[in-house]
């Protein structure tokens, strides 16, 4: 094969010269130039731009250049066999694919391809509150990739916010002006929020409060009530899953690291004041995330947590990770008006882009500067971008009492369905969020068969049923129709 003749293909990175006088095209900057394995007879070159760092396995030195970076690597390397790169095209295979290379099948176990091959095996596309798989059949969605997208797939004024700081960068050496201005503009939504902080997922930012509160206290015992994410997952019989529990110390936690950490129910408070006095030790925290189909006791519970922790010396934490952008803009302490003292936010607030924050009290936020969390991306743009456009949509347009209207309209004709059907199922819990859930005497295989008959009917369901901004009322009014459909075949 001529490379020199393929379509594309730059002079000067041809035959390994190294030839510091040609420089790359501007876009190029990683790996400059890769051809299909299947394509190209004999070996594979990658030219590395001048930015590579050390030299890999099997990386041959490229002449004058070399010593500033420029290396050609070739591919495949001894010893290692080449797989053709595959042309699949549809959910059965990709799933197979996944299956055989990826643990799980995914990188989020509640993403994993259950409920083929009714279910999607991967989504290609999303518009609005639509998504397609890969076999081009389309769905009405709530699962809303588990929550972040609140405002819908392709929100234009996301979308072009993301598309104009990619033009400017988008991760630098120094702070961009993004992260200062998104974290004034969510110490201005979020009630306890006097300084702010980003990382990337929700779990993570859970473990910074709670180390940080450690610190503060300078105590051990961490309460923590419902899913907090996989890291602080420690707890014997805690939360593994939202919807798993573990018996014993979770596999891969340490019996001395998971005895600190301890698990209590949802509006249990004579539970929590009974660990607070049985406890070897006092407690640093109380984490708490609320309950999906009971979140409305929460009127009377987490002002009995803000006044138990505040008399025992505990820091309250909310863990606002879908409850934020949801239920309200400043999640559940904006809704039932009690005010903890540090706070995570995250899947609502950037429409779906990698973003979390941590948040609360100047007195113990200012400690930062000495329990050390810090993370590379933290200050990544695209995502503040997508953040700063996103809340300025909160503000601007009614997306909370829409998400309430049409979280009722779906979780009342939900209900309303399964009794037309006879279906021992119910839909509880707060509009914004509710959880669907089948009855103890639901029959063995019903749950996983209404499921299939909703897929097949082209409606995505989750546990926990999420109405994003894009869903109209004749999306609700067909989605129902369809699930109608769903509930006859039964």
């Amino acid at each position: 094969m001529n490379l020199a003749n393929t379509p594309g293909c730059h002079p000067g990175l041809l035959g390994g010269t190294g030839n510091a006088s040609t420089k790359p095209p501007p876009c190029l900057r990683m790996v400059i130039l890769a051809f299909h394995p299947a394509r190209v007879k004999g070996p594979l070159f990658l030219f590395c731009a001048p930015f590579s760092r050390g030299r890999l396995p099997g990386e041959v030195p490229s002449g004058p250049a070399c010593g500033a970076g420029r290396h050609v690597i070739s591919w495949p390397q001894p010893g290692i066999q080449r797989t053709p790169m595959s042309t699949t095209q549809n959910s059965a295979d990709w799933v197979r694919r996944l299956q055989r290379i990826m643990p799980f099948g995914s990188s989020t176990c509640s993403k994993k391809a259950d409920h083929m091959p009714e279910a999607p095996g991967v989504i290609v596309r999303g518009q609005g509150c639509r998504v397609w798989d890969a076999d081009g059949r389309e769905f009405i969605d709530f699962r809303n990739a588990l929550g972040p997208v609140t405002l819908g797939y392709r929100f234009p004024a996301v979308d072009q916010a993301i598309r104009e700081q990619l033009e400017r960068g988008i991760l630098f050496g120094h702070p961009h002006p993004l992260e200062c201005e998104v974290a004034e503009r969510l110490c201005e939504v979020i009630p306890c929020a006097e300084q702010a902080r980003f990382l990337k997922t929700g779990g993570e930012a859970v473990a910074a409060c709670i180390r940080l509160a450690r610190f503060c206290t300078g105590r051990e015992h961490v309460i923590q009530i419902g899913y907090n994410g996989w890291l602080n997952s420690l707890a014997a019989g805690g939360r593994v899953l939202p919807g798993q529990t573990a018996a014993s110390a979770p596999p891969g936690v340490p019996p001395s690291l998971s005895a600190l950490h301890h698990a209590a129910g949802w509006n249990d408070l004579a539970g929590i004041e009974e660990l607070f006095s049985a406890l070897p030790g006092p407690v640093a925290a109380v984490v708490v995330a609320a309950s999906y189909p009971e979140m409305a006791k929460g009127a009377e519970f987490y002002p009995a947590l803000r006044r138990l922790t505040t008399e025992r010396g505990a820091l309250l934490i909310f863990d606002e990770i879908v409850t934020g952008f949801r239920v309200a803009v400043g999640g559940v302490q904006q809704h039932f008006g009690v005010v903890p003292d540090l706070a995570v936010f995250a899947k609502g607030m950037a429409n779906g882009m990698p973003l979390a924050v941590y948040a609360g009290r100047r007195e113990f936020m200012s400690r930062l500067d000495t329990v050390i969390v810090s993370v590379t991306h933290g200050g990544e743009a695209l995502s503040l971008a997508a953040a700063k456009a996103a809340i300025a949509t909160y503000e601007n347009e009614d997306v909370i009492g829409h998400l309430w209207r049409q979280g009722e309209a779906f979780g009342a004709g939900l209900n309303r369905l399964f009794a037309a059907h006879s279906i021992p199922a119910e839909v509880q819990g707060l509009w914004p969020c509710p959880q669907m859930r089948f009855l103890p005497e639901a029959p063995d295989g019903l749950e996983d068969r209404f499921y299939r008959a909703a897929y097949r009917n082209g409606v995505s369901l989750y546990g926990v049923n999420y109405v994003n901004f894009a869903h109209q009322p004749a999306d609700i009014a067909e989605a129902l129709e369809r699930l109608d459909r769903a509930g006859a075949e039964l």
